[in-house]
């Protein structure tokens, strides 16, 4: 098979135009895999003693420190527990941190749960951690990975695989959305058919449901997975392909198919029916695969197979598995199946690509290993055999290849495996901007082939009438993106009336072939009457400490609220601070779900931050800004006086009520200033300890400063303490606060006539 090469990123899940998703979304501190991070977790002796019991999987509340660069964090009252399946018995465990247990909506950098993996299979104590990063190369759904040093109570517990959990949490970061159904799927999730009631895929194994719904667990609606077990199992061949694609993201899976099988996943749903979810995507109305417990690949091995000689053809055992069966059995499929493979091989998974960043790893957790105390405790392991690990096989069952001969072992016997394809074009990720009639249409769509391609095109009819076939462009001016990117676009101008649109995409290659999606039959778009549910809701023109930006700058900002009922693409509309040019700065190209907040960064920084940052500031001043849509018009607008430092202006209620001061809060409903509320916020404050269960201690020596009167309001912007010192200023003051668990705003007025505030975090 001859292959012309492109860039990698022509391969990757292309980000559609839909609610804010991003595939690969940043490391941040938490997952920082350039340093070392250390876990301190505190918890009653006792309650230890009963973490470690292999048969107890109840959590019990623990204080969590998280420490990067020698800046900790720390959380009161997480969950913690084991975690795994024989890991519970292993000498060397791993455990789970929920931060939302015993404190409803408590987050860590918006993470509800981690994975702490103790990886006692596994020599290298990096298997895992090699897939989750060759998967963000791939950019493809996978968890974000580090090592960390993990001490309990002070004692350290050794090197640990820190592996973001997969949740509801998890799924809106990539898919802009978190309300369909998630299923966690176990041994033995064979995705075989048991028959048409929904409840027969409801089947235990060891106490646990096999397809574990993890969202939407009160409606327990198995609808959804049932159709799609249908789907797959009971398609016709000749339909297959047709089918399959309106149900599941096949674009993607396919690529996620070629990784399991180079990285010998044995342990996923290929061969042994275990380790994977599947979640509804709402945004597409298609199942998204996601992997998990990637620690058992890369040559290690319990079932006596020789995992990096094995057919990449005839993967599964001698069992029924659609998942792979299917796809392989599909001509089409199985081509695609045959690209991806050499692409990934020749573009990521090889051992020059890959050796550089495995000795640097081998080099950073090295001394955390040679101190890890629970290291040799399962299988003898020692330093040597750690470092040896990376190089060779080691003298255990488990690990007939170290990991470097192994990608260079798996990775030639694939090469010499691949069949010989004339691949036709493949097009995928077709997308559109759901327009309303005043907005152009702009449709995308990604295309590629094994040699090159001379057109691709989109064929469309409005309302049933002749086929109008128009080319598609890569040169950034189409509604694409940037210019030779493998994503090619389309404009068509605004219907001015509501309508429906048929269309197809097809390409063609140099040889004649031609590819076209959707595999039968066309997508089918409707227009509707221009309606613009879309309002600026709130604003801040002197943001000093509110709100920090990605950037850690706290910039002016503007909130949008879309009031309507249907997903709404903004990707038309402009703002402006002038009207004499309305057109002044584009909106970012992405959908608001209907009651949706979304945050613009008012900064004069466009096209330097993201195209969430605005072309223009707000003046503290005062001054008018318009919101308009593609024709133009004016869809809303708001003119605001001057505003001092973290006064921020809105409408109450949201969307279609007048404007006003309001108490700041970016991103969610507008709440009313109290009559006491003030309005000047001139400075921070710290209060100890904070998060706190009822004692606060505000000292006001290092402020130079007395404090003279002090009022606490809940998020509804309602007072709930009023303490006044005007006669009898106090330096220090401790006060008992009999307040339920929650988040509160403390303003303070100090005997020198400034203004202070905080945040003060009650937990119980």
């Amino acid at each position: 098979m001859k292959i012309k090469f492109i860039p990698f990123l022509l391969l990757t899940v292309l980000p559609l135009i839909l609610p804010a998703q991003d595939i690969t979304p940043s490391r941040g501190k938490v997952f920082d895999d350039e340093v070392v991070s250390r876990v301190d977790v505190f918890i009653d002796p006792a309650d230890l003693n009963e973490v470690l019991d292999p048969n107890n999987t109840i959590e019990y509340p623990a204080t969590f420190v998280f420490t990067r660069y020698n800046e900790p964090d720390t959380l009161f009252n997480v969950g913690f527990r084991l975690r795994g399946n024989t890991s519970l018995f292993a000498d060397k465990k791993s455990f789970k941190v929920s931060f939302n247990t015993f404190i409803f909506d408590q987050d860590y950098k918006d993470l509800e749960k981690l994975n702490l993996n103790g990886e006692h299979n596994d020599p290298s104590v990096t298997r895992s951690k090699i897939c989750w990063d060759l998967l963000r190369d791939m950019e493809l759904a996978g968890s974000r990975a580090n090592h960390v040093e993990l001490y309990i109570n002070g004692d350290y517990f050794g090197l640990y695989a820190n592996t973001e959990h997969i949740d509801e949490e998890f799924v809106d970061l990539r898919f802009g959305n978190k309300e369909g159904n998630l299923y966690k799927c176990s041994y033995p999730a064979d995705l075989n058919y048991l028959g048409s009631d929904p409840d027969l895929y409801k089947l235990e194994a060891n106490g646990v449901r096999v397809y574990e719904l993890k969202t939407n667990e009160s409606e327990d609606d198995y609808s959804d997975l049932a159709n799609f077990i249908d789907v797959l199992n009971n398609t016709s061949d000749a339909d297959f392909a047709c089918e399959i694609e309106k149900i599941f993201n096949v674009d993607a899976y396919l690529q996620f198919m070629v990784f399991d099988i180079l990285t010998g996943n044995w342990d996923g749903p290929l061969f042994n029916k275990n380790n994977f979810y599947l979640y509804h995507n709402t945004a597409t109305d298609k199942f998204e695969y996601i992997p998990y417990d990637l620690d058992n690949t890369l040559g290690i091995d319990w079932l006596d197979e020789d995992w990096g000689t094995y057919d990449i053809y005839d993967w599964t055992p001698n069992e029924a598995r659609p998942l792979y069966d299917r796809f392989m059995e599909n001509e089409t499929f199985r081509s695609q199946f045959s690209f991806y493979m050499e692409r990934l091989i020749d573009d990521e998974f090889n051992l020059p690509k890959l050796e550089d960043n495995l000795d640097e790893t081998r080099d950073l957790i090295g001394p955390y290993v040679e101190d890890d105390p629970y290291y040799p405790l399962d299988y003898g392991f020692d330093f040597q055999q750690f470092q040896d690990s990376f190089e060779e096989e080691l003298p255990y069952f488990q690990t007939p290849y170290g990991i470097k001969p192994y990608i260079e072992t798996r990775a030639n016997s694939a090469l010499n495996q691949l069949e010989n394809i004339d691949l036709t074009p493949i097009v995928f990720e077709v997308s559109n901007n759901f327009p309303d009639a005043s907005q152009d249409v702009r449709i995308r769509a990604k295309a590629l082939s094994d040699s090159d391609l001379t057109f691709v095109e989109c064929c469309y009819s409005v309302n049933g009438g002749g086929e109008v076939c128009e080319e598609m462009f890569d040169d950034g001016a189409h509604g694409d993106l940037e210019s030779g990117d493998g994503i090619y676009g389309i404009i068509i101008p605004a219907l001015e009336e509501s309508a429906e649109i048929e269309y197809k995409v097809q390409a063609t290659d140099m040889e004649g072939q031609e590819g076209v999606r959707p595999y039968c039959g066309s997508y089918l778009m409707t227009v509707t009457e221009p309606i613009a549910p879309l309002y600026i809701n709130e604003l801040m023109a002197s943001n000093d400490l509110t709100i920090q930006d990605e950037f850690g700058e706290y910039d002016d900002w503007l909130e949008l609220y879309h009031d309507g009922d249907e997903l709404l693409f903004i990707g038309g509309y402009f703002l402006t601070d002038d009207p004499t040019e309305p057109n002044k700065w584009s909106l970012p190209d992405v959908f608001m779900e209907p009651g949706e907040f979304l945050i613009l960064w008012i900064d004069d920084d466009d096209g330097t931050q993201g195209d969430h940052h605005a072309s223009f500031k707000l003046s503290a001043d005062g001054e008018t800004v318009g919101l308009y849509d593609a024709g133009l018009n004016l869809v809303d607008e708001v003119s605001f006086p001057n505003l001092g430092g973290d006064e921020a202006f809105g409408r109450i209620p949201n969307g279609t009520g007048p404007f006003d001061f309001v108490v700041p809060t970016p991103g969610a409903s507008n709440v009313a200033l109290s009559s006491t509320l003030e309005k000047e916020v001139l400075q921070s404050i710290n209060l100890y300890p904070n998060p706190t269960d009822a004692a606060v201690l505000i000292d006001m020596e290092s402020y130079q400063d007395q404090l003279s009167d002090l009022k606490i309001f809940n998020t509804m912007g309602q007072l709930l303490f009023h303490q006044d010192w005007t006669d009898n200023p106090q330096e220090k003051v401790e006060l008992q606060l009999d307040l339920p668990p929650g988040i509160y705003q403390v303003f303070l007025q100090g005997a020198k006539a400034k203004r202070y505030t905080a945040k003060l975090v009650i937990q119980r």
